[in-house]
Formats: structure tokens, C-alpha cells, sequence
């Protein structure tokens, strides 16, 4: 392997920098000569071991700062320009004279100056990149080239990664020229993923920036080099988060590559979550385009005409069987019915507080429940129906509803309020006022928290995460109708596998968003399990809701599914009496995104698993039993600078390792936009695997899960026992079970529940000072765990005054408010 190696000082070199390139060119030994006083300044690089003593070197020979040390590189700082230019005058000078091994060990220091965000944008506007570029293609110091490249990028920030993302060509000539050198496809699969994958990655990008990169022929290289005996796992995980990045603007490429789809759908079968969750977005990502709207128009004209037709048998002994009244065909023209004559009835006995009531119960029962019908009348003279005055301020039935709501709200009992909201609601929904409509489901809610139907309209909102918070607290909401009951649990799917996907797929190992996006799937998965053991077989997003299950299902269980999918048996079945309900109303299932993932994952997989299934095994293994980069090189450091470049630790001045080491999750200056650090600890990379700790994340009344939720501010400053007075906590099994709540609402709607675990832990923490475990210790002889010695304390805890009730009950909420 190419390395700097031991050699003597050419006084008289006998290539020139051209043959290098593979070129033959001249130039006189003359031009290349030594400078007088230099020979031994060469001579002692030559004597060195390897790279990192080259480095070292000329660290002291230019009287470079420690930069392992925060002063260090403070006083690089204040003499930047004193050093860039003895570092850039020695670059120049090894050029000249083809010294390879001052080269690289320049080349060295400035990729761990980059470290550093201030000295690497320094680096950046002196021109580093472009001398760098050269040593990639003197075979010496190609490595330690590539090196300081995936150095640069990770640690740089978007210009310059911009900048590096122009020679996307140079980085893949190296993997052209290697295909069989794992460690030069591993470094620049890794500078492209950086560099180049965050530039496509953007929403929207240029013919310009397309012209960057080939991306068919780069797809071409990277299956040969995956499919290497000796990838690294760094290199196929930088290569699957590439992916996730490419697949938004070449759509048309990835598709055409068999063996990259192949490779997605495969992915599923990884027992590392991030790999599977990375997956299925490139695969969401890639049917994106082609896919269609699940938008739907309601005539109720034509319904009747479609259910006029008999339903095909499969369709009707399904609707037979869970009960044909309560099927949402017959609810939809039930409610068209009963809404046609209430505007007939209020055109002859001008009742607008009844027909008020009326129609809000009918909202609340359908979907389409309000159609745009009118008064109409015709007209002899010019033979056309011409819309009819009755006299109560409207002809478009829909105009009714603020009408009508203001008749309503004269009244003024609280139901008559409700009601008044939900028609105007309604009225704005339907005009397209969406704002409109969460400003008064908000005040709504505030007057009266228990109507679902107000989250139900901030579910509609375009932000995901309010509207997912919205509907599972609406979920929860007492006054519902299995109508509004299903749509809030359809909408807590999407929006809660939405951002549970987008979290997983751009998340960094060890931080919160990867905890919150398993509890965003895992609430998804959970939400579409309840839709579909509830919903009717007919339910307008029925189909929906059985795509998001099998696809989650897929990315969560992995390789816990068999090969066959049997276990998804019972959703294919319904996703095909969906289909026939579907086609039987009048609306054919449309093209949409989850379909077609879904279509192709399922048509894909068994190929897929035998076209990269070892290899999914051999990645697993890898992350379970990691082989680093680093352990191999650690008896090769005469090739690399790897050991020195990225296991360097920056030292604070007493000693400590500071947050500016170069390998770990906590990266100064590490702004990734392929997702998932590079250097991470693979124990955290096994932790993350595990499930237990989702409930975490999730609001202890009404599910909804969020990084940000707050603890109780009564029991959860005591830290002295673990709750375990609901079946959430005791799911948790002593895992740090803590009461956590999206706001004060959700506290004081949990207070009946919580109250009595939150009062214990209270009168545990004042009753004693000591631990849970020595106060048992104290008064009994019986040995318990730690655990169990918690939980006993709780319930030996002395029973308190009825005004403690109170006084808790404030403090807890205290901390919210």
C-alpha cells in the first residue's frame, strides 16, 4: 500500500511533476535543485517513521503551537497568517523539488487546523484546497490526501464544502483507479456524501450544480465498491445517507440503477433501525415525483349513483360483518340526507337556531357532510334556474353556517357555544380558510378542551408537529364521534410517521432526535393499528392507513419479518377490500407516495434480500463487532495519518478532553447535512437499537411524543422513586420513570390519574432524607432491590392531610404554567 516509506534525498530528481499525472514531460534536474542550507531539513524528513512523526516534525521545525490544546490553537490564531505562510512556502518548495512526504505532512497540519472552524474558514480564503487537490495523484500520499479531504468536509461548513463539491470528479477518478482499495472508496465515498450529498440535499438546486456530479456513473462505482470483501461500515453509511440525499433530485438515475433499489429495499432487513429508517426514506423520497394527490371531491349526486350499483360480494360481507349502518358509505349519504332536508325545513319555518344544531350534529358525523347546494327557482321567461332569495340572508346553503352560528351563539349555553364553532369551522374548512378555522378551534378549546372537533381542525394545519400534538391530545378530548375519532387517528399517523421519518433519517447518533423519531414511528405504528381495528372497511383512508402500517411495520420490525411477509397477510387483505371499496364509490386509490413505496418494496423484497442479504448480514456484524478504521490503521501509521487526523483529542488547559475532539458526537463545528455523525461510538450506535426507553418521549396523558416535554414539577424533583401507578410506567419496567406532559392542560387532565403516585413521592421525599434504600434498610429486615425497596417506600409513605391535595397539586403544575 502506498505509504511515504524510506528513501534517500533526490538532489536529482528524475520525474517531473507532469509524470507524476501520468504524463512524460522534462524539465531539468536544474529547475528542481535543492536550495542550498535544505539538505538536511530533507534529509531528517526522510528519516522519519511515518506520517505522524513527518507531521510532528514539521510542527516543530515551523514552531506550530500544540493543537491538541486549546491555547494551541488560540495562538494559531493570533499568528495565522506567520504560519499559513511557512506551511504554503514549504508546500511550494516540496512541489518543486517532489518531495512527497513534506507535501503530505503539510497537507497534515492543515486538515487539523480544520478542526477548527475559524482557522479552516481562514485556511478556505487562502487558497488550501486547491494546493491540496495535487497530492492526490502522487500514489505516496494519495491516502493521506483523500485524509485530510474527509477531515475538511466534516468538520466544514457549507461554502466550503460547496467549493470541494466542484471537484466531485477527482474523488471519483480515486475510486475508478481503486476499485478494490477499501480505504481510498471509503474516504471518498465519505468526502462526497459531505461534500457533494449536502449540496444536492438542498430543496431546490441548479443545472449547475446537477453538472457537479454523474451520478449514474457514481452509482456504478459505489455497487462496486460496497460489494467489496473488506468495505467499511463507515463507507456503506455514508453511502446510504448519500443516497437518502440524491434521491430528491435523481430520482431518474437512482431508479434506473437496479442494484441501488435492490440495495434500499435491503436495507429494511438491517438490524441497525438508523440503516432501516435511512432506507425507507430514499425509497419515499424516490416515489415522490411520480406520485399522485389523495385528494377527493364529494358529489353527492354521484355517490348515490355509484352505491346504486350492488356491491361487489367480497365488499359487501365485509361491510355485513361490521355492520353495514355504521359503514361510511351509508354514514356519508345518511348525512347528505339529513342535511338536504334541514335546509329544507329552515326555508319554510325560518328556525336558524335549530337548523343550527342540526347541521353541526351532522358535521360531526361525516366527512362530506355539507355540500354546496342552493335555493333555486326557474325562471319561465328565460327558461334557466336562477338562485331563490327565502329571506334569511342567504342562497348557497353553505352560507348558512356563520348564520346560523350567530343565532347560536345569542343563546349562550355552552353546548350552543360549541356548536356555533363547529359551524363556522366548518364554513372556513370548506372556503379554504384554514388559519381561520385553528383560530377558532383554538379558542374553542380554551372555552372547552373536551370537543374533539376543534383539534381536528388544527389538525389540518402545514405545521406537522403542532397538528400532530393537536390531534393526539384530541384523542384523548370526551366529546367525540367515532366520525372525528378516525380522522384524528388517521392524521396522528401521517404526521407522527412524517416527522418520525425525516427525524431518523437526518438524526445524529446520541442526540434527542433520534429517541424522539423511534417514539414518532413507534406512535405512528401504534395509531394505525388502532385506525384499522376500529375504522370501516370502507373508510376513505383506510388504504392510506394500511400503507403506513406495512411500510412501518417493515422499518421497525426489520428483520424480524419473515422472508414471505406473512406476517403482513391480514393487512394485504384489507389493503385490497380498500382497493374494491374504492373503485365501487366512484374513486379508484390514487398513485400516491406511500402506495408506490409500498408497491415496491413489497415487489422487490425477496430479490432484494437475495441479491444483498449477505452483504446486509456482514454489515450487521460489522456494527455489532466493530472493526474501526482506526484499529486497523493503528499497525499500518506509516501509511496513514487516520490515527492522528480523527483520534486526536483537543485537550482543555487541566487536561480534560474538550467537546472539540475530532471523533465523537460532540464535534465542534460539525454542522452535518447527511445526517448521522461519521465518528461515533459504535456502543452508542448499538444503544440506539434498543425500544424500551420510547415512552420517554410521550406525554404521560395524551401520548404525543416530543423531545421537549416537561416534567411534572412536583414528583419530578424528587428523584427518589419510580412511578408506578399507570400501565405506561410499568411498560417502562424502572426505567427512569418519570411524568412527563406537552403543557399544564395535559398535566391538569392527568391529575386524576397522577395525583396519588405524585402525592407518595412527595410525602417520600419530606418523610426522608436519606435514600429509599437505607430507609427500608432502617425499618426492616426484608432485602429488596433497589427497585422494590423504591416502590415499598412509596407505599409505606405516611398518609397526608387532604390540603397536601391542593398544595401539590400547584406545585406539580407550578413548574408548567
Amino acid at each position: 500500500m502506498p505509504g511515504p516509506g524510506k528513501r534517500h534525498v533526490r538532489s536529482k530528481p528524475t520525474r517531473s511533476s507532469a509524470s507524476r499525472n501520468g504524463a512524460t514531460g522534462g524539465g531539468g534536474a536544474t529547475d528542481r535543485s535543492i536550495p542550498r542550507g535544505m539538505e538536511t531539513f530533507y534529509h531528517d524528513i526522510d528519516r522519519r517513521e511515518d506520517w505522524r512523526d513527518i507531521v510532528a516534525f514539521l510542527c516543530e521545525y515551523f514552531d506550530i503551537p500544540d493543537m491538541s490544546r486549546r491555547s494551541g490553537l488560540k495562538k494559531i490564531h493570533h499568528r495565522f497568517a506567520e504560519i499559513y505562510n511557512k506551511l504554503s512556502e514549504a508546500f511550494d518548495e516540496a512541489a518543486r523539488v517532489q518531495n512527497d512526504r513534506v507535501m503530505g505532512g503539510v497537507v497534515g497540519i492543515w486538515a487539523k487546523m480544520s478542526v477548527d472552524a475559524l482557522l479552516r474558514n481562514k485556511l478556505f480564503r487562502a487558497g488550501f484546497i486547491k494546493k491540496m487537490l495535487p497530492v492526490l495523484d502522487i500514489p505516496s500520499t494519495r491516502i493521506v490526501g483523500l485524509q485530510a479531504f474527509a477531515t475538511v468536509t466534516h468538520h466544514g461548513g457549507m461554502e466550503v464544502r460547496a467549493e470541494i463539491a466542484k471537484h466531485t470528479t477527482i474523488f471519483m477518478r480515486m475510486m475508478k483507479e481503486n476499485p478494490d482499495d477499501a480505504i481510498t472508496n471509503e474516504l471518498a465515498v465519505t468526502i462526497i456524501a459531505h461534500a457533494t450529498g449536502a449540496v444536492i440535499n438542498e430543496e431546490h438546486i441548479d443545472a449547475a450544480t446537477r453538472r457537479l456530479i454523474d451520478m449514474s456513473e457514481f452509482l456504478r462505482l459505489l455497487v462496486i465498491a460496497m460489494k467489496q470483501p473488506d468495505a467499511k461500515y463507515s463507507m456503506i453509511n455514508h453511502a446510504v445517507l448519500f443516497l437518502l440525499s440524491a434521491a430528491h433530485h435523481f430520482h431518474k438515475e437512482m431508479l434506473a440503477n437496479n442494484d441501488i433499489v435492490l440495495f434500499l429495499v435491503a436495507c429494511l432487513r438491517s438490524t441497525d433501525l438508523s440503516i432501516r429508517c435511512a432506507g425507507m426514506a430514499s425509497l419515499l423520497r424516490l416515489n415522490s415525483p411520480a406520485s399522485e394527490d389523495d385528494h377527493r371531491s364529494f358529489d353527492p349526486r354521484n355517490l348515490v349513483a355509484s352505491v346504486s350499483r350492488r356491491a361487489p360480494d367480497e365488499l359487501s360481507e365485509v361491510m355485513m360483518d361490521y355492520g353495514f349502518p355504521h359503514c361510511e358509505t351509508v354514514g356519508t349519504l345518511n348525512a347528505s340526507r339529513d342535511y338536504t332536508k334541514a335546509m329544507m325545513g329552515v326555508a319554510q319555518d325560518h328556525d336558524l337556531y335549530k337548523l343550527g344544531r342540526t347541521v353541526a350534529q351532522i358535521i360531526l358525523s361525516t366527512e362530506f357532510s355539507v355540500s354546496q347546494g342552493a335555493y333555486e327557482v326557474h325562471n319561465e321567461r328565460t327558461g334557466r334556474r336562477e338562485l331563490m332569495d327565502i329571506g334569511l340572508g342567504f342562497k348557497m346553503w353553505a352560507d348558512a353556517l356563520p348564520i346560523a352560528a350567530t343565532t347560536l351563539r345569542s343563546k349562550g349555553s355552552r353546548s350552543d357555544l360549541d356548536y356555533a364553532d363547529i359551524l363556522e369551522i366548518k364554513y372556513n374548512i370548506m372556503n379554504a380558510r384554514i388559519p381561520k378555522a385553528i383560530e377558532i378551534a383554538q379558542r374553542g378549546i380554551a372555552r372547552n378542551p373536551e370537543v374533539a372537533y376543534f383539534y381536528y381542525a388544527i389538525g389540518l394545519g402545514a405545521d406537522r408537529s403542532a397538528g400532530l400534538r393537536a390531534v393526539k391530545k384530541g384523542l384523548k378530548a370526551k366529546q367525540t364521534t367515532p366520525f372525528v375519532r378516525n380522522y384524528l387517528l388517521w392524521r396522528a399517523t401521517e404526521h407522527a410517521g412524517d416527522l418520525g421519518v425525516t427525524k431518523l433519517a437526518n438524526a445524529r447518533v446520541g442526540e434527542q432526535d433520534w429517541s424522539e423519531g423511534i417514539a414518532l414511528l413507534m406512535s405512528s405504528l401504534e395509531d394505525a393499528k388502532t385506525f384499522i381495528s376500529v375504522a370501516p372497511p370502507d373508510a376513505r383512508h383506510m388504504g392510506s392507513i394500511l400503507n403506513w402500517y406495512i411500510v412501518l411495520t417493515m422499518a421497525i420490525k426489520g428483520p424480524d419479518l419473515s422472508l414471505t411477509l406473512h406476517e403482513l397477510d391480514d393487512a394485504f387483505r384489507k389493503l385490497e377490500i380498500s382497493r374494491i371499496a374504492a373503485e365501487w364509490i366512484g374513486h379508484p386509490p390514487k398513485r400516491t407516495q406511500l402506495r408506490l413505496t409500498r408497491e415496491m418494496v413489497v415487489s422487490k423484497y425477496v430479490n432484494a434480500v437475495k441479491e444483498w442479504g449477505d452483504f446486509i448480514i456482514r454489515l450487521d456484524k460489522m456494527n455489532d463487532e466493530p472493526e474501526r478504521l482506526l484499529e486497523k490503521l493503528a499497525s499500518r501509521a506509516d501509511d496513514y495519518l487516520q490515527a492522528w487526523l480523527d483520534n486526536h483529542p483537543i485537550e482543555d488547559e487541566d487536561g480534560n478532553d474538550s467537546a472539540t475532539s475530532t471523533n465523537g458526537a460532540g464535534n465542534e463545528g460539525h454542522d452535518h447535512d447527511h445526517g448521522h455523525s461519521c465518528g461515533e461510538d459504535h456502543s452508542a450506535r448499538r444503544k440506539k437499537n434498543n425500544l424500551s426507553h420510547v415512552d420517554l418521549y410521550r406525554c404521560s396523558h395524551c401520548g404525543n411524543p416530543s423531545a421537549v416535554l416537561r416534567k411534572c414539577g412536583g414528583c419530578g424533583k424528587t428523584r427518589l422513586v419510580c412511578f408506578l401507578s399507570s400501565a405506561r410506567s410499568r411498560k417502562l419496567k424502572h426505567a427512569r420513570c418519570v411524568f412527563r406532559y406537552c403543557d399544564s392542560a395535559c398535566q391538569k387532565a392527568h391529575w386524576s390519574e397522577h395525583k396519588a403516585a405524585c402525592k407518595a413521592a412527595m410525602a417520600a421525599q419530606n418523610a426522608s432524607p436519606s435514600s429509599p434504600v437505607e430507609k427500608k434498610s432502617s425499618s426492616s429486615t426484608t432485602t429488596t432491590s433497589p427497585n422494590q425497596s423504591a416502590v415499598l417506600q412509596i407505599e409505606a409513605a405516611p398518609s397526608t392531610p387532604s390540603s397536601l391535595d391542593e398544595s401539590i397539586k400547584k406545585l406539580a403544575l407550578k413548574k408548567l404554567d
